[in-house]
């Protein structure tokens, strides 16, 4: 109970890591079943991130979190050493959860704002998406990249269809519908990121222009589109390359988010081998989003 008398609800997992680690570690939070993740940026001190599980989570949840980390320092990454797991009340799992959470500008056209918030008038468009069990709110440094390019790229000329590959929260894919694409396929393995995107694209009034699955972005069956968006991490970039191939059309455009700083040149690298070239790039806090453009290789396309 706390001092107010509310009935305690949530576990709270609390963890210290380094920015490079943050995603992967947010990911791994959400797959064991977190109802919010929250990333909090602390001067001079590393990265706090909070995940909120339900009161009856499993009690190898701190033995789970803590192999985690220690795989993630096996690799190099920094992290907190040992998570620390309490209980909070339904109210404070409500403030925790929305005061990490305002309007933020992205790029020139573009603003995400929670529901519950109205950002100030203004000439932007506005991206109301609701936080929830979907990665994707424009506050992270790698969807805020895709966000950027995304406009950049319409900005030149309005494709009729745009794919979005592992759409999490649908915030790419509403993104393109905002800015006049008629047409968007939003895809992920997710169910609970897809029933998010499609709750979203409601929120925003595009649900007549995006359409929302549950698919493999590998097994994807629909065809080429001149623009194609996938905000993941590097290995799947990696696994997915020969379905960039198929699924980007010829002299289309492939934007890429997920990427370190570090990986973003061997990621590249690797997609030159399928016919893409890169034409712009955009680094967020240590995140780097590119666009690729499709010029398919005669002898191997």
């Amino acid at each position: 109970m706390t001092a107010a008398g509310g009935r305690v609800a949530y576990v709270e997992l609390t963890v210290d890591t380094g920015d490079e680690a943050a995603e992967a570690l947010t990911n791994f939070l959400w797959e064991l079943g977190a109802v919010g993740v929250v990333e909090e940026d602390r001067a001079d001190a590393p990265a706090r991130l909070r995940a909120f599980f339900p009161a009856g989570a499993s009690t190898t949840l701190v033995e789970s979190v803590a192999a985690y980390l220690d795989g993630l320092r096996t690799l190099g990454f920094e992290t907190g050493r040992r998570p620390l797991l309490q209980p909070v009340a339904d109210a404070d799992w409500a403030a925790a959860w929305r005061e990490h959470f305002r309007p933020i500008a992205v790029g020139r056209a573009l603003i995400v704002a929670p529901p519950w918030e109205t950002p100030p008038p203004g000439d932007r468009l506005v991206l109301t998406i609701e936080p929830g069990r979907a990665f994707g709110t424009g506050h992270h440094g790698t969807t805020a990249g895709c966000l950027e390019l995304l406009e950049t790229l319409l900005r030149a000329g309005t494709p009729a269809r745009v794919l979005d590959l592992g759409t999490g929260s649908g915030i790419l894919a509403i993104a393109a519908a905002r800015l006049g694409v008629p047409e968007v396929l939003a895809c992920d393995t997710d169910p609970d990121a897809v029933a998010a995107a499609l709750a979203n694209a409601g929120r925003n009034g595009v649900a007549g222009r995006v359409r929302t699955v549950v698919a493999d972005a590998a097994a994807l069956a629909t065809a080429p589109a001149p623009v194609v968006l996938a905000n993941l991490l590097a290995s799947a970039h990696r696994a997915l390359a020969s379905v960039y191939r198929r699924l980007v059309e010829g002299g289309g455009a492939l934007v890429l988010g997920g990427l370190l700083d570090a990986e973003a040149d061997d990621v590249v690298t690797g997609l030159a081998g399928h016919g893409f070239r890169r034409e712009a790039a955009r680094s967020l806090e240590g995140w780097t989003s590119v666009v690729l453009r499709h010029a398919p290789l005669h002898a191997s396309a």
